[in-house]
């Protein structure tokens, strides 16, 4: 969680300028409005950070903790695709830039590894400084072979004692480059999360570092200016109090900052970003050994966090409105010390008094009964939250609709069109199931004829709501609740949520994964979840519900194609895969690779392990992956692996059509069913495209895929798309990137690839 927040500033933050786009094309004897310039025209609409990436384990209905430790079950953030514990703002993109450190003529510039691992001392921080922010930004992803020498220990206290000097004398503004180096300390602590066996160990002399550039930096009178200049360097500062896991030391920073600013300094400064990492230096402070007697010696942090909720209690439901709801759970996370209880049962009470099961209250409600529920449950009298779950379900889950005698659909917001493009999807996905699983019904003693889908209307929804309903953990992207089989009149359900970054168009988030949970545990796994874990069982129920998920749409699974390329486990290792100690990549993309590989090179003996999963024998099954199979595939994975990579995954998806080159002379130039190859863009430029839409069309998709770089894929349907001027994006850490538009409208709609980091060989492909 700490480090999940550094990725989020310093990716979802910054972008370079546009440049200079081609003239306009003129098909078909009609030209498309406008012409894509240097200077954007329109402002497009502000984007949330993006919810997490992959599915959801296969668990019982255990209830939820609060204070974010792990239980086995439900999965943590992937790190490619960074959230945190406040992710309710919009991503701030150019033209407010400069609001965060970039200047106002800041522009993305060559950045190469290299020139960060070949250098030390002055000539690293010199080097650090002369380029720009996007180009630390990418220092976040470095692979393992550069990891130690970009950020060793020493290295890492070279640019600490550098921030010192740039805050001693800094002026309120990025002209030191303070925010670069900043940016570098928090890629290097990422890193160092990421790669602790080759980075090597972090100690004593770069925490006293990174205590003197803290120290320094808000004894700065500058840091506390109220202006568009200072929000970057100081959001920066305020997110390195968690990078250095420091929280309890500047415990007087966190007041200052709470107890300076609200929302009349929050915009158009930009204040507010220097406030949404003091929520994580507050939840990450309960893992450091100091914390709780720094907060048991000056309680008044409490008091000031609270003050801090009601004098922006009006902000609820609005654009802010979720940092007032971070800002109950962590007030509220401090119930589970005894020593502040008393302290903090009024507080908590007034909070849950003043909001509501529904409107624009009912998140703040929401953690207030939760912090009771899991905190002081005994008394929940006390604060009138006992019969919340129930309120909550009543107030919001509101729309029931069965999609066949076996599917239900429970939503928050779907109308009937939504509801029956979901339907349609669960209902087709079963004889698509069966045919990869080859399962002969459903295992013994399972009696799990019915599932129930609970879909609520964002990610911010399921996290608040599902929660408090149904007890669960809600820090993933879904949830399968199994219960027991066994028992007649159980009843399963699989908990998901739409995603908000294809609207207007509509998508239900890891739909097919947890419904491919449900039919796999029916089918082709013994018992409940607990009965399966006995043995590491994981390869294979996440992989599947990721193959199944990825074939059955017909879509490229991207991200496990890239990880493929790395060839990091072998076949051997990943049956050994324990989703409770395990990384999200090895779960779930590695897992989709090993199943894929076994269904694909090895049906035989991956029935052999499916009958053995389905009679509940995990030692036979075990013996045939670790004994039986051993690892005489090891060396044939690795090559196949090298295949994936090349582009035979992408090739070979079931059922994905391969689609002819387009054929119009003008290359920006799409059509139904047909892909340009070899797309380029240098850094901070744009690769358009546009499509003629005939009346009707029910559905546009444009997918971007392969090649090197980084491209992110916009849409609009009015005129040129750009990073300012959009109606939706796709914008992921590499060149796979898919907009599925619904219901476009008729005549010209344009898309374009923009450069965040130069891309080629890049293929884009449009269906209807």
């Amino acid at each position: 969680m700490t480090l999940v927040l550094t990725l989020v500033l310093a990716i979802g933050m910054f972008a370079p300028l546009g440049q200079a786009a081609p003239a306009a094309p003129t098909p078909g004897g009609r030209t498309p409005t406008g012409t894509p310039t240097g200077t954007p025209a329109g402002t497009a609409p502000a984007h949330l950070a993006p919810p997490p990436a992959i599915g959801v384990d296969r668990i019982d209905t255990a209830p939820a903790r609060p204070d974010g430790k792990k239980q086995i079950g439900p999965e943590d953030l992937v790190p490619q695709s960074p959230t945190a514990p406040f992710t309710g703002l919009p991503t701030v993109e150019q033209p407010q830039a400069k609001a965060f450190g970039l200047g106002a003529a800041a522009a993305a510039q060559p950045c190469n590894v290299g020139d960060f691992t070949g250098r030390t001392g002055s000539a690293l921080v010199q080097q650090i400084k002369s380029v720009d922010l996007q180009c630390i930004n990418s220092l976040f992803v470095i692979g393992r072979g550069d990891a130690a020498s970009a950020f060793r220990e020493s290295q890492m206290i070279t640019v600490a004692y550098a921030v010192r000097d740039a805050a001693n004398g800094y002026q309120g503004n990025n002209s030191a480059s303070i925010s670069q180096l900043m940016l570098f300390l928090q890629a290097g602590y990422f890193v160092h999360y990421t790669y602790p066996d080759v980075v090597g160990s972090y100690g004593d002399s770069l925490k006293a570092a990174g205590r003197s550039a803290l120290d320094a930096f808000f004894a700065n009178p500058r840091s506390r200016d109220v202006t568009a200049d200072n929000a970057g360097p100081l959001a920066r500062a305020t997110t390195l109090i968690d990078s250095i896991k420091d929280s309890g030391r500047y415990l007087p920073v966190i007041k200052r900052l709470l107890a300076d600013y609200d929302s009349t300094t929050w915009n158009p400064t930009g204040m507010v970003w220097g406030l949404t990492p003091v929520l994580t230096a507050l939840f990450a402070g309960h893992w450091e050994a100091d914390y709780l007697p720094a907060v048991l010696a000056d309680p008044t942090v409490l008091d000031t966090l609270f003050t801090f909720i009601s004098r922006n209690h009006d902000l609820l439901g609005g654009d802010y409105g979720q940092m007032i709801y971070e800002s109950v759970n962590e007030l509220g996370r401090f119930m589970q010390y005894p020593e502040l209880l008393s302290r903090l049962r009024p507080y908590i009470r007034t909070l849950a008094e003043q909001s509501a099961p529904s409107g624009p209250t009912l998140y703040q409600r929401g953690a207030a009964a939760l912090a009771v529920r899991f905190y002081d449950a005994a008394n929940c009298s006390y604060y009138g939250t006992c019969d919340d779950p129930a309120k909550f379900k009543a107030a919001n889950l509101t729309v029931k609709y069965s999609c066949s005698p076996s599917i239900k659909i429970i939503a928050q917001a779907l109308d009937n069109a939504r509801l029956g493009t979901a339907c349609t999807s669960l209902t087709g996905q079963d004889a698509f199931f069966h045919a990869e699983a080859k399962d002969g019904g459903p295992v013994k003693d399972d009696n799990n004829t019915t599932i129930e889908v609970v879909v609520f209307h964002s990610d911010l929804d399921y996290k608040v709501l599902a929660a408090v309903i149904y007890g669960i953990r809600t820090d993933n992207g879904g949830m399968y609740l199994e219960g027991d089989p066994a028992t007649v009149g159980n009843q399963p359900r699989f908990l998901c949520y739409e995603n908000k970054r294809v609207r207007p168009s509509f998508e239900i988030w890891n739909l097919n994964h947890e419904y491919t949970h449900y039919l796999d545990g029916r089918f082709d796994v013994y018992g409940d979840y607990d009965a399966g874990q006995v043995l590491p069982i994981d390869w294979w129920v996440e992989g599947f519900a990721e193959f199944v998920s990825y074939s059955y749409r017909k879509v490229v699974n991207d991200g496990a194609i890239a990880v493929a390329s790395q060839h990091t486990y072998k076949l051997s290792e990943l049956f050994d895969t324990v989703y409770a100690t395990s990384s999200q990549d090895r779960v779930y993309r590695w897992g989709y690779l090993a199943v894929r590989y076994m269904l694909e090179q090895h049906r035989s003996d991956t029935d052999a392990v499916l009958a053995k999963y389905r009679a509940g024998d995990w030692d036979g099954a075990r013996t045939i992956l670790k004994t039986t199979i051993g690892t005489r595939y090891d060396a044939d994975f690795d090559s196949w692996l090298t295949r994936c990579a090349a582009g035979a995954c992408a090739a070979d998806t079931p059922g994905e059509p391969q689609l002819p080159e387009c054929t119009g002379t003008d290359t920006r130039q799409l059509d139904a069913g047909c892909v340009r190859s070899s797309v380029a863009a240098t850094t901070g430029n744009y690769a358009h495209f546009y499509v003629w839409v005939p009346q009707g069309t029910k559905q546009l998709k444009v997918s971007s895929k392969g090649g090197t770089g980084n491209g992110d894929l916009y849409y609009n349907p009015g005129s040129w798309a750009y990073t300012n001027s959009y109606v939706t994006r796709s914008a992921g850490p590499d060149n796979w990137e898919t907009l599925t538009v619904s219901n476009p409208p008729a005549g010209y709609v344009f898309f374009s690839l923009y450069a965040q980091q130069g891309f080629s060989g890049v293929s884009v492909t449009s269906e209807f």
